[in-house]
């Protein structure tokens, strides 16, 4: 009797497969035949899952999407059920810091995605969907706050998210350069959140 097939699983096994080669090796070296190799499975299966290299592309930024949402809602479970402002923009944040060895990987593959996406406009559009769907969540959350009286109401909440995930950015880039540790950049983003909403 023929093996029955997970054909979820697979497809996020390939998916996984394609964000440790770009992790690793970046993603000019994203083949569907290195994909293959890495999955450890015959060419012909990644070939019946994902027709073309682009849309397995697409599927890894999809899944990097999904990974920083899981983090943070297992740091925000961990929070409690009425987070405060800064608990949110602590937990969401750090959880976009490379911190540890996956959020590292996550990182890594997010900045492959990232140079390859500055010349490629397909993959720019796909990019930047998920990165803005990030600051309008965060904007969201933070003008609720100074609504509710949590947050200074003279913020203007657009512009502090843009300059807050910018920190973040940056400070992703220092720790995957080895400038900065996970420590150093978390105590940089409390000190910027101190100044943003007053100390704790």
């Amino acid at each position: 009797m023929p093996k029955r097939v997970d054909h979820d699983q697979r497809r996020t096994e390939l998916t996984a497969a394609l964000l440790r080669i770009a992790a690793t090796r970046g993603l000019q070296a994203v083949t569907m035949r290195e994909v293959a190799a890495e999955a450890g499975v015959s060419l012909r299966v990644v070939q019946y899952y994902v027709t073309d290299k682009a849309t397995l592309l697409t599927a890894g930024l999809a899944e990097l999407a999904r990974r920083l949402d899981r983090r943070v809602k297992a740091r925000a479970a961990a929070a409690g059920p009425t987070p405060s402002i800064r608990e949110v923009l602590e937990l969401v944040l750090g959880s976009v810091l490379p911190t540890d060895s996956d959020s590292r990987a996550d990182s890594l593959a997010w900045t492959a995605y990232y140079a390859v996406a500055l010349t490629d406009p397909v993959l720019g559009a796909a990019g930047v969907q998920h990165p803005d769907a990030l600051a309008a969540f965060l904007t969201a959350r933070l003008v609720r706050a100074q609504q509710e009286g949590e947050a200074p109401a003279d913020l203007d909440a657009a512009t502090e998210v843009v300059l807050l995930l910018a920190l973040t950015n940056g400070l992703t880039s220092a720790v995957l350069g080895g400038q900065r540790s996970a420590d150093d950049a978390l105590r940089v983003l409390a000190h910027q959140l101190d100044r943003v909403l007053g100390p704790r």
